[in-house]
């Protein structure tokens, strides 16, 4: 399984990725500059943390119109899978890709923590070596990551259940319904607040964002078999 991990000017959590499906999981990897238009090779692409474009404007509005951005729509269009972390969750949501926008924290204050998040479905590639109800810590790093959607789409995604993370206990960031991750209709695009990549490494004090990237792996073992 060939992974893609796009950079943004502002961009500051690719290496970590790379690092986890290159270096921790031994696939093959490439870093995917923003200008680019051909990403028909890779199978998964993944959208960093950081601060793309510096996050003018708003988080992610400038990014979703970069060349690989279109690139990436049409990925998914295909119902080939894409993960957006933090920042990458901002720049899907821009992007249309996934339904709602992240707007600033509850506090107005930048929040840089672990917290726990309760698995809710565990019938998708990015969460099925979880347990459903599993509670899992994973770090948080954003200002801007308080979910919001107008009541209809909240509605929606409850009906359709594509809420796949949930803050657990204290809600760090005021978002709705204490979402922290979704995914669109098909399942095959997943956005997350949390940083997965950076708990896959036990030197990092906890592994719990690996099983996510792992599950991965198992659909390309199926998809060989």
């Amino acid at each position: 399984m060939k992974f893609g991990v796009l950079v943004f000017p502002g961009s500051n959590c690719d290496r970590d990725v790379v690092y986890v499906t290159r270096d921790l999981l031994k696939q093959p990897t490439r870093m995917v500059w923003h200008e680019e238009t051909d990403i028909s090779d890779l199978d998964v692409i993944v959208v960093p943390g950081g601060f793309s474009y510096g996050d003018y404007l708003r988080c992610g509005a400038i990014a979703r119109f970069s060349p690989v951005m279109k690139a990436t729509v049409e990925h998914a269009n295909k119902g080939k899978l894409v993960l957006g972390i933090c920042n990458g969750f901002q720049v899907l949501t821009e992007a249309g890709l996934l339904p709602g926008a992240l707007v600033r924290n509850r506090d107005l204050h930048f929040i840089c923590d672990r917290v726990p998040l309760r698995v809710e479905r565990t019938d998708l590639p990015w969460t099925q070596l979880y347990q459903a109800g599993q509670v899992i810590t994973l770090p948080i790093a954003h200002g801007e990551g308080n979910y919001y959607a107008d009541a209809d789409t909240l509605a929606q995604l409850e009906d359709n259940q594509q809420v796949l993370f949930r803050y657990e206990g204290e809600n760090p960031n005021g978002s709705l319904n204490n979402i922290a991750g979704i995914c669109n209709i098909k399942g095959n695009v997943v956005g997350m607040m949390p940083h997965p990549e950076r708990a896959s490494d036990p030197m990092l004090g906890g592994t719990d964002g690996m099983k996510l990237f792992e599950g991965l792996l198992k659909v390309a073992v199926g998809a060989i078999a």
